[in-house]
């Protein structure tokens, strides 16, 4: 998510909180808890100014949260939510834009502390490769007509017992988040699952799969090329022909056949 301004300092100073009150607590119910925080505040543009204006004591405005919100979300989320009113934000919405993002994070620590970080990232991109490559999903999950709870129980059902609950639960989210649609939001997720983590995400397009030996020569050249250990993501496109196509951040390396072939023509016709 796009902070600027003072956000970049709350969420910032909101994260390392979290990061001390993570420890014996469930990531997943917390981050369930900082998603409806999030859901609540972006609906209720009301309660939202009153939260952010600077001219309300911070104290009073952290008695106002816990006073809506205690008991009905776990303690660590109604905490981070105290502390996050009393900090100054660029925008109102950027706060429960800030709940949403600590939520992810949450979800995505409670998987690190299994040793499953690999495997959420993994899954992320795998359950966002299914919506890109099915338009039937897609369009189920984009439909104005269905509910929400509809959806959800969609992707729950289509997720149960082949993926981590981790997984699930970012899916999910990303039905009613803040992010364009599904995809852009399993995207950002699996990247701040790369950031928590100190990784870049690359994602490599080929013709036909990388071997397990290729994999991991590709890794240890893109993190000695970005000073980062890289998780990456594979896109077989047998239309590439051959060689390969790396994106990572903002940088694309582009050395596949196809790519080679286009630059002919263009010279060609030139």
């Amino acid at each position: 998510m796009a902070f600027r301004g003072a956000s970049v300092d709350a969420v910032a100073s909101l994260s390392d909180h979290l990061q001390g009150e993570l420890p014996g607590s469930d990531g997943t119910h917390v981050g369930s808890g900082l998603f409806l925080l999030a859901s609540v505040l972006g609906n209720e543009a009301g309660l939202r100014r009153v939260l952010t204006d600077v001219s309300v004591a911070p104290a009073a405005k952290a008695g106002l949260a816990r006073e809506v919100f205690g008991g009905k979300v776990s303690e660590v989320a109604v905490r981070l939510l105290e502390r996050a009113v009393t900090l100054r934000w660029a925008a109102t919405r950027h706060l429960p834009d800030a709940l949403e993002h600590l939520g992810v994070i949450a979800v995505v620590r409670s998987a690190a502390e299994k040793g499953q970080s690999g495997q959420l990232a993994d899954e992320l991109f795998a359950f966002a490769q299914t919506v890109k490559g099915s338009p039937e999903l897609r369009d189920a999950l984009a439909d104005p007509a269905r509910s929400l709870d509809d959806k959800r129980t969609l992707v729950s059902t289509l997720l149960e017992g082949r993926t981590l609950p981790e997984t699930s639960a970012l899916a999910v989210q990303a039905l009613a988040g803040t992010h364009r649609t599904v995809v852009v939001a399993l995207t950002e997720y699996q990247k701040v699952a790369a950031e928590v983590h100190g990784r870049h995400v690359a994602t490599v397009r080929v013709a036909q799969p990388l071997t397990d030996t290729e994999r991991q020569r590709l890794g240890e050249a893109l993190t000695r090329r970005t000073g980062r250990p890289v998780h990456i993501n594979v896109v077989v496109e047998p239309s590439l022909i051959g060689g390969i196509r790396v994106e990572i951040g903002d940088e694309v390396i582009d050395g596949t056949v196809a790519s080679r072939l286009d630059d002919v023509r263009r010279r060609l016709a030139s």
